[in-house]
């Protein structure tokens, strides 16, 4: 049960990072220059937007976000202030208004901003950034906070696709995991969405929570499938008190076995692909016109830390506490705690925790990696620049969970279970573990 031991995916929504562990060195002020100035270079770059907004109105015990809990607006309002401000030292070292092809607003519960906050959290975005006329945006939101007014506002703002988080149906899941909304709540929030005009609605399932089971959870699965969304995530609940406190307060007797669990995930991936969605990577659920299906059969599904995409010249601008940034060849994270963050920028330093600049074969090794998690097979050229993970591929290929071939390496039906595990490894190189990597509405 490898695959369940080690697919420790955060809770939709919220990054957590795995990168940067205890032996990194922080990446220093000047370094962060040093990658801002290489951004700087190429004005005509392929430029995405990540914002994390870190507010809750209450702790889900499943969470796994980097998130506070607050109904104070000034503290929402000081966030919104530092947001301005961080945006401000960036735009100023690589150029003001410069194009942006996609935006993604996670959280926490992004929503959980009042309208005039949001309006004012677009305004600091336009007046730093252009949206470009085919430019994607995206956000998060908690169903439970979502009024007609809300999602009226967030669509009148610019965004055209809307995710939402379910998890589960089931009432007695609900209590356990803290997170009770009714089915009909769910349903009227999603068909609000549909006809305010949203392009694109996703809905998240958490499985392995507290009281499932396969009748329960088939239940969910049939009851998410009647409402038609156009992507579904289907998210691995990890269960880890020590660095999730909160946690604690879900009873382990009452979590599905590691077969249970995995049976689980199965029946999503029956349940969806019989009724003709088609199965994107780890845990993403699409319909078959969806670009992001048509990318992997062609073999040039991408993900970067906004999640599967089909351009993988794509680089990644975050801000908020814990954005996860992918720039020139280095992989940066914010510190993850508020107060932190905000004295950060109040002192006039970047919040930046750590970082890593990659060299040409932490590149290839990469880009070779997420080839074969995206498109679930790897050229033979490609292959050659996996290092003691292609050792490991032939171990699992022992197990037929891949096949190696002259022609390079391809991932069985089998191996699609524990692809998390195939690559999880490099965690240094690939977050697998970080929820930003897995954001639904990347395009």
């Amino acid at each position: 049960m490898e695959f369940l031991e080690r697919h420790d995916l955060a809770a939709p929504g919220c990054p957590m990072s795995s990168l940067g562990s205890a032996g990194d060195k922080p990446f220093t002020q000047t370094q962060y220059l040093d990658v801002l100035d290489t951004l700087r270079q190429a004005p005509d770059g392929n430029l995405a937007l990540y914002i994390h907004v870190p507010f809750c109105h209450v702790r889900c015990l499943y969470c796994a976000c980097d998130t506070t809990v607050t109904h104070s607006l000034e503290k929402v309002d000081q966030y919104l202030d530092a947001l301005e401000r961080e945006m401000d030292m960036v735009t100023e070292r690589i150029g003001r208004r410069r194009p942006i092809q996609q935006l993604h607003v996670g959280g926490g519960t992004p929503n959980h901003l009042n309208e005039p906050q949001l309006a004012r959290l677009m305004e600091i975005v336009e007046s730093h950034f252009e949206l470009a006329p085919e430019s994607c945006a995206s956000i998060e939101c908690n169903p439970r906070r979502a009024s007609v007014g809300q999602l009226e506002l967030i669509h009148g703002l610019g965004f055209e696709r809307i995710s939402f988080g379910v998890q589960d149906l089931n009432l007695d899941v609900q209590r356990a995991i803290g997170r009770v909304q009714s089915l009909n709540m769910v349903r009227d929030v999603f068909l609000t969405a549909r006809q305010t005009g949203f392009e694109s609605i996703n809905l998240d399932l958490v499985y392995g929570l507290p009281f499932q089971t396969p009748r329960g959870f088939q239940a969910t699965l049939d009851q998410v499938l009647d409402l038609g969304p156009d992507r579904v995530a289907c998210f691995s609940y990890a269960h880890d008190p020590a660095r999730r406190p909160h946690q604690h307060a879900i009873n382990t007797a009452h979590l599905p076995t590691p077969a249970e669990k995995l049976a689980l995930f199965h029946r999503a991936v029956r349940t969806f692909t019989e009724a003709g969605y088609r199965w994107v990577g780890l845990d993403l659920f699409v319909l078959e016109d969806d670009e992001l299906y048509e990318a992997q059969v062609d073999g040039r599904l991408y993900r970067n830390s906004l999640g599967y995409t089909t351009s993988a010249d794509r680089q990644v601008l975050a801000f908020g506490p814990s954005g996860t940034a992918e720039l020139a060849d280095a992989l940066i994270r914010n510190e993850s705690d508020l107060r932190v963050w905000q004295m950060r920028l109040n002192n006039g330093q970047f919040p930046v925790a750590w970082g890593r600049r990659l060299d040409e074969a932490d590149r290839r090794r990469r880009q070779a990696l997420l080839h074969l998690m995206c498109n679930l097979q790897l050229p033979a050229s490609s292959a050659a620049d996996l290092d003691h993970e292609y050792e490991q591929l032939c171990r699992k290929a022992e197990q037929g969970l891949v096949e190696i071939s002259e022609e390079g390496i391809r991932v069985t039906p089998q191996g699609r279970y524990i692809l998390h595990g195939l690559c999880s490894d490099q965690d240094d190189l690939i977050d697998c573990s970080s929820s930003q990597w897995r954001f639904r509405m990347s395009s």
